[in-house]
C-alpha cells in the first residue's frame, strides 16, 4: 500500500505540472541593517524552543527520548528564559484581484507605430502631486519565550480578501514541565501558536533587539545571527504546482 501511495503522489504531481495547475504562495523578505535580504516561505523563529530544537541530534543515543532530553537540559540555564525586543508593525493589506495569467496578444505593427508617433508629438503630461498617506505603525515592547513570524502557506485560503503574516508572541511564564512537553509539539509543528500567546496579523514589521543580544534566528530551518530585522510580506510571490484535486478541496473548504 505504501508503494502504491508513492506512485499515486508521483502521478498526481506529474499531472499538476503537465496541466500547469498552481497555487500562489506568500514569501517573507527578511532584511537586516547591513545584510542582503533573506527570503522565507515558512517563516522566522527566535526563542528557546528553536534553540533547544537544534540540539536534539546531540542526544541521538537516547533514541525516542532525545527531544525531551534536549528541552529538559535547556531548562538548566537561566529560568524563566526571556527574549526581549521592540516590535513595530503594520496591519493586513487588502488583497488585489488575481492578475490574468494569459498575456494580451500583441497589436499589429501599424497600431504600435501610431502609438509611438502620438507619444512622441504629444506634450508630456503634467505631474499631479499625490498625497502620501502616513503609515499607521503599531508599537509594543515584548518579553517572550519564543517569537515566530510565519506565512499563511500552511493554511492556504485562496478566497481570502486580506494579505498578512502571523506573528506569535508566546508567554514567558511557562513552567519547565510545560516547556518540555510543548517542545515535543514544536518539533512536529514549529510555528504552532499555543493558547495564551499574543497573535498579531501584519503585512510588515520591524523587530528591534537590545544591543548585545546573542543567539540565532531560524529562517526556514536555516540558522542566522540574531539582529534587528525588517520583515515584509510579499503576497502570492511564488507559484507552486499543485494537484488539481487538492486545489478544488481548498476552494471548497474556503466556501464552506
Amino acid at each position: 500500500p505504501e508503494s502504491t501511495n508513492q506512485v499515486q503522489h508521483i502521478t498526481n504531481a506529474t499531472l499538476a505540472i503537465l496541466k500547469g495547475e498552481t497555487v500562489p504562495l506568500d514569501v517573507l523578505q527578511i532584511k537586516g541593517e547591513k545584510e542582503q535580504p533573506v527570503f522565507a516561505v515558512t517563516g522566522l523563529r527566535w526563542g528557546s524552543y528553536r534553540d533547544a530544537g537544534v540540539k536534539v541530534s546531540k542526544y541521538w543515543y537516547l533514541g525516542p527520548l532525545k527531544t525531551k532530553a534536549a528541552h529538559f537540559f535547556s531548562t538548566f540555564k537561566e529560568w524563566p528564559q526571556k527574549h526581549q525586543a521592540a516590535l513595530m508593525y503594520l496591519g493586513p493589506t487588502e488583497r488585489p484581484p488575481e492578475e490574468a495569467e494569459e498575456k494580451p496578444s500583441r497589436p499589429p505593427l501599424y497600431v504600435r507605430l501610431y502609438r509611438r508617433f502620438r507619444l512622441y508629438w504629444s506634450s508630456p503630461p503634467k505631474e499631479v502631486p499625490q498625497e502620501v498617506t502616513p503609515e499607521d505603525w503599531e508599537e509594543l515592547k515584548l518579553s517572550t519565550i519564543e517569537l515566530s513570524i510565519a506565512t499563511r502557506n500552511r493554511q492556504l485560503d485562496l478566497t481570502r480578501t486580506e494579505d498578512f503574516m502571523d506573528i506569535c508572541i508566546e508567554a514567558d511564564t511557562v513552567s519547565k514541565g510545560q516547556f518540555v512537553n510543548r517542545g515535543s509539539q514544536k518539533m512536529r509543528d514549529p510555528h504552532m501558536c499555543p493558547e495564551g500567546s499574543q497573535c498579531i496579523q501584519a503585512s510588515r514589521c520591524i523587530l528591534q533587539l537590545p544591543e548585545g543580544t546573542e543567539g540565532s534566528f531560524g529562517i526556514d530551518n536555516e540558522e542566522y545571527e540574531a539582529m534587528p530585522v525588517e520583515v515584509k510580506l510579499l503576497p502570492r510571490k511564488l507559484r507552486f504546482f499543485c494537484d488539481p484535486r487538492m486545489r478544488e478541496q481548498m476552494l471548497h473548504a474556503a466556501v464552506q
